[in-house]
């Protein structure tokens, strides 16, 4: 767990305060998404985060580790076997905090904290990056190649065969000539 603040804890001493956060963290693998204070929801975040890390691990190890966090195993199984592959393609940011005004009772500002289990949509490459790739192209297919207006496939198909069997002749010309001289 995240080193903790100086100052007040969240609900009164280190232990009450490492309880809690494994509470809501609990609630966060099982439900998906949670509604708390947003200082709860600031506080768990880093100690959400890690622990999804240590469920993409998926050894042993990193389980007992989650288990000395979060008492419950069936929120382990749930996180390790459900979360963890939803999350796998992803590098980080595995929470998403959303403010939604404050609360009736004493006017405290609320939060949803909730796991983010979209997948990844990979960014475009630059321009700087793209003319690298488009250096040697690649020849176009002869069969994606639209016939055009009033010739038929089969009309084309044998003009191209016959255009290739040109620059045959022609190339064997040119050697021909080229063997002469």
């Amino acid at each position: 767990m995240p080193k903790p603040t100086k100052g007040p804890r969240l609900g009164g001493g280190p232990a009450h305060e490492r309880l809690l956060l494994a509470n809501l963290a609990a609630a966060l693998f099982t439900h998906k998404r949670i509604t708390t204070t947003e200082t709860k929801a600031k506080r768990l975040r880093p100690l959400a985060e890690r622990l999804v890390t240590f469920a993409k691990r998926g050894d042993l190890h990193a389980r007992r580790r989650v288990l000395g966090v979060i008492g419950d195993k069936s929120v382990v199984h749930e996180l390790f076997t459900i979360i963890a592959p939803q999350v796998a393609d992803r590098e980080g940011g595995y929470t998403r905090i959303t403010k939604i005004g404050n609360r009736k009772g004493d006017n405290a500002p609320m939060a949803v904290i909730e796991l983010v289990l979209e997948p990844v949509v990979k960014k475009q490459r630059t321009a700087k990056a793209a003319p690298a790739a488009t250096e040697a192209p690649a020849e176009e297919p002869v069969a994606d190649a639209t016939p055009e207006e009033g010739v038929t496939e089969a009309e084309a198909t044998v003009d191209e065969a016959a255009g290739a069997e040109a620059s045959e002749e022609s190339a064997e010309a040119s050697t021909e000539e080229a063997a002469a001289k």
